[in-house]
């Protein structure tokens, strides 16, 4: 099957905001009703308890259910509204002393809720009990209860039914107030066959036997926590488990032939979970903590309060076939999931808008925690790449402010991107600079403490902080690191923070040096800026907040260059005006190491950036990167080629060989010694082992000599083997794509990829096969794989020069079918239209995408927020070439391929 026609077995669409809600009245017919519906649920009726039962078929792939929901009425009312999605209710009753009411149930499909009334019966004041009996297929999506499959080693296919909840999809699984500011506590019960077995958030209490030889699980009540976190599991995986110093268990499921790989993720949680125990001051409050290895899963992971699912290449290690690379993702995603624990569910935003309190912060713990518990990994070598992530989505005017208000479902996912995930870290990683990492630990402690099972919103967190501040600063004004923030008596922790999270976008702050005076100048919005510096003459770290749009500084001495954000831990980018580029570059030319590699950086990047806008020209960009055939750290390589590999990944796509070829020789010669100095093994650091498959596969996909011609004995030996030679993981990439190059090697390769049960070496081999010239064979490689796999077969397609119009044809033909299976506002749809269009630079193409995006009909995805990046990504694409043409820039070219 072409890949412009995968068949994803998809249900239908629901017909949503044109068809009225209707009522069903007590003899079960139904009528259309007028009754007002809202996006969100009302205040007046709050649940306390729900009582669920569960019963998935995995067989007929159907499931049924009952909840019984203990309310709390706060004010009376004829109607309870409560949502829920795709479900067929049979019986909706009000449960009382006496005997059970019935109750007529109103559905509006467009709002996702019902409505439960009786004409005889008002809800007064006080507490009533609810009860709901449903049905419905398991969802063949990735959200909701869902059906999932694995092949065995002998080709059997077995199901399982697993749970994707947040943000907004409990209300697919059993009626409930899906909304993160109704917490509940929740007892469950899952009926299963006994080839199964079920797991849940909290310990099973007991099993019993039901009549035709089904058990019932019965589990703990679960502390107080939202809807979203509710998980259930009826599976046959295998588990190990291991106790933590702080006494609680924890274990590892994966399906039986994987359990092998679960022992790193097992020894990896209970030192995180026991670092966090202690960090945070709180213990875990459950007993236990399950990680799931789900063989069909969308997302990375979820954080499900004590029983957390993942993707199984973001869970399951193999010591022989995974990658360093492998292991730090592992560590992190980890690491990310367990700080939810606290952040997210311990204490949860009160509403979506506030999402990057749950997930800023635990992508900001990720680096936190793996920086103490594993440094042997090096996790803070990649912290400022997600501020440069962060940064190119903040620069485009589609962007939105950190904390930003939304309401219906599409929208609440929209807000699962960069500027919650990765903004949100970098401005958590600023302020904690800002307040000194003692003073902010101190201050999110007693956030977390002060609102345990409850809910916040931004104001909460600065409150906290500021009360630590006032009592903290005061005794640190002799610190001279910390006294320039600290000038004034009145520190106002929200004043400050509410510039960085309700506005979008950071500044460009401009720095023109006279004498011994430094003037500085930030341009569109106004921010409190917290300013760090060092200068030619002290590498002592100064500091000063930026609070109006122009001020001065005064340095002691006159001096050759000053460098600001240092190590970039400030959220925002600097122009040096008058010279101060030009000084900069000197130094970095003469002796790279006086500064930082995060310093160089962020050199890199800031350039980059101001070429973009066109405050510094093209040619003085290429003239600092000259400095890069000296560099050696991960970092300001890695950024070098972020900045210049998309300037021939632009050309690839236009006809301009004679210029796509030059840059990509400037990049070889740029690299070529850093190139040939690396080994094919898994020696070195971390960092040394990632850069060294960075580097070799650039060298190998632009057709460097010495590294084709490894890199194909290597593989000509391990396929003679038949796979059975172990190659080093950390260059395994790098030989699977040269073997992709070519038919026989293809089809080798795709037969150990169906072969493989390590999600590690399939990822590399679908990521080679992906890279290869042979785009015939492209065109049905995405029949074989699992369908949460395609969208990021998708974009690497669409970056192959051979093979990147069939990604954009797909996305078009399939667009209705990725809809409905991956959801509208979701990360995935969101990352298959930027990345397939973020290369495009032409008037043509701009015209194609948005004829496509705006020829759909409404609810179809043609206001998606990353539509609009789309858009402007091309745009931004179309102004850089028709203004830089590289025509400015030849001389640095020249002089790298002369020396």
């Amino acid at each position: 099957v072409s890949i412009c026609f995968i068949h994803i077995s998809l249900s239908v669409l629901l017909l949503l905001s044109l068809v009225p809600p209707l009522e069903a009245n007590d003899n079960g017919n139904t009528t259309f009703t007028s009754l007002p519906f809202k996006m969100r649920l009302p205040d007046s009726v709050r649940p306390l308890h729900y009582d669920l039962l569960i019963h998935p078929n995995l067989t007929f792939l159907t499931f049924t259910g009952s909840v019984q929901i203990q309310l709390e009425v706060r004010q009376e009312t004829k109607h309870i509204f409560l949502n829920s999605k795709n479900l067929h209710i049979s019986r909706a009753l009000r449960l009382g002393s006496r005997h059970p009411h019935l109750l007529q149930l109103q559905e509006s499909e467009h709002f996702e809720q019902i409505a439960l009334s009786s004409e005889s019966l008002t809800f007064t004041r006080g507490l009533h009990v609810i009860q709901l009996d449903f049905s419905a297929n398991l969802s063949d999506t990735f959200h909701g209860f869902y059906k999932g499959t694995y092949t065995t080693r002998n080709g059997e296919v077995r199901a399982l039914a697993s749970t994707q909840f947040e943000p907004t999809h409990a209300r697919a699984a059993f009626p409930c107030f899906d909304e993160p500011g109704f917490k509940a506590n929740f007892s469950i019960r899952v009926r299963r066959e006994s080839r199964h077995i079920s797991i849940s958030n909290m310990p099973k209490l007991k099993t019993v036997e039901l009549a035709g030889g089904l058990l019932e699980d019965h589990y703990d009540v679960t502390v107080k926590m939202s809807t979203y976190l509710v998980a259930f599991i009826v599976c046959d995986f295998l588990s190990i488990s291991k106790r933590s110093q702080h006494g609680v268990e924890i274990s590892v499921y994966t399906v039986p032939e994987k359990i092998s790989q679960a022992e790193y993720a097992l020894n990896t949680a209970v030192t995180l979970l026991d670092f966090y125990d202690d960090y945070f001051d709180i213990p875990y409050p459950l007993p236990k903590q399950d990680l799931a290895a789900i063989p069909d899963f969308q997302s990375g992971a979820m954080e499900n309060w004590g029983l957390t699912t993942y993707r199984e290449s973001g869970l399951l290690f193999d010591p022989e076939r995974s990658s360093t690379s492998d292991k730090l993702g592992i560590t992190k995603v980890i690491a990310h999931e367990l700080a939810h624990q606290w952040f997210g569910n311990l204490v949860t935003m009160q509403w979506w808008n506030d999402l990057w309190l749950n997930e800023g912060f635990a992508k900001f713990m990720e680096f936190v925690s793996v920086n103490i518990t594993y440094p042997e990994l090096q996790v803070n070598d990649y912290f400022l790449e997600k501020c440069f992530t962060a940064m190119g989505v903040d620069s485009l005017s589609s962007s939105h402010p950190i904390s930003t208000p939304v309401e219906n479902p599409a929208q609440i996912r929209e807000m699962f991107d960069d500027v919650s995930y990765q903004k949100g870290a970098c401005v958590l990683n600023m302020l904690r600079d800002f307040l000194t990492p003692e003073a902010f630990k101190m201050g999110i402690i007693r956030y977390l403490k002060n609102h345990s099972y409850q809910n916040t919103v931004n104001a909460d967190l600065w409150y906290s902080l500021t009360n630590v501040t006032d009592g903290f600063c005061s005794d640190s004004k002799s610190s001279a690191s910390a006294s320039k923030w600290y000038m004034d008596d009145d520190l106002n922790v929200k004043a400050i923070m509410d510039t960085w999270t309700l506005q979008e976008g950071f500044p460009i702050i401009s720095v023109e040096v006279k004498g011994r005076e430094v003037y500085l100048k930030q341009e569109s919005f106004l921010w409190q800026v917290p300013l760090t510096y060092i200068t030619s003459s002290s590498s002592s770290v100064q500091r000063f907040l930026l609070k109006n749009r122009k001020d001065v500084l005064y340095l002691p001495a006159e001096v050759e260059w000053i460098k600001f954000n240092v190590d970039m831990r400030g959220y925002y980018i600097v122009h040096y005006e008058t010279g101060g580029w030009d000084a900069l570059i000197r130094q970095l030319q003469q002796n790279h190491t006086v500064l930082s590699g995060n310093d160089r950086a962020s050199l890199i990047h800031n350039i980059f950036q101001l070429v973009s806008i066109g405050k510094v020209p093209l040619d003085k960009a290429l003239s600092l990167s000259l400095y890069l055939r000296y560099e050696t750290e991960i970092m300001p390589v890695t950024q070098g080629f972020g900045e210049l590999v998309p300037l021939y990944k632009l050309m690839e796509k236009r006809d301009m060989a004679t210029l796509e070829h030059q840059l990509k020789s400037y990049l070889m010669n740029l690299f070529q010694r850093l190139i040939n100095a690396q080994r094919w093994s898994d020696e070195g650091s971390v960092s040394e082992r990632i850069l060294r498959n960075y580097l070799l596969l650039f060298a190998c996909v632009r057709r460097y000599g010495p590294c084709v011609q490894t890199a194909q004995e290597l593989f000509q030996k391990w396929k003679e083997s038949d796979g059975k030679m172990r190659l080093p993981a950390d260059v395994r990439l790098v030989v699977y794509t040269e073997g992709a190059r070519t038919e026989e090697g293809w089809d080798f390769l795709l037969e150990k990829y169906r072969q493989t049960l390590y999600p590690s070496e399939k990822s590399q081999i679908k990521a080679a096969l992906s890279y290869s010239p042979l785009a015939d064979k492209l065109k049905w490689f995405g029949d074989i794989l699992k369908t949460h796999e395609l969208p990021s077969l998708v974009i690497s397609v669409s970056k192959n020069p051979q093979a990147y119009k069939l990604a954009w044809d797909f996305l078009r033909t399939n667009w209705q079918k990725l809809v409905q299976k991956f959801d509208l506002g979701s990360s995935s749809i969101s990352r298959m239209v930027v990345g397939v269009t973020n290369q495009y630079s032409t008037r043509e193409k701009l015209v194609e995408v948005q004829s496509f995006f705006s020829s759909l009909e409404q609810g179809m995805g043609a206001g998606l927020r990353s539509v609009q990046q789309a858009v402007e990504n091309i745009e931004e694409n179309i102004r850089w070439m028709d203004k830089n043409h590289l025509t400015e820039a030849q001389e640095p070219l020249l002089i790298l391929q002369s020396s």
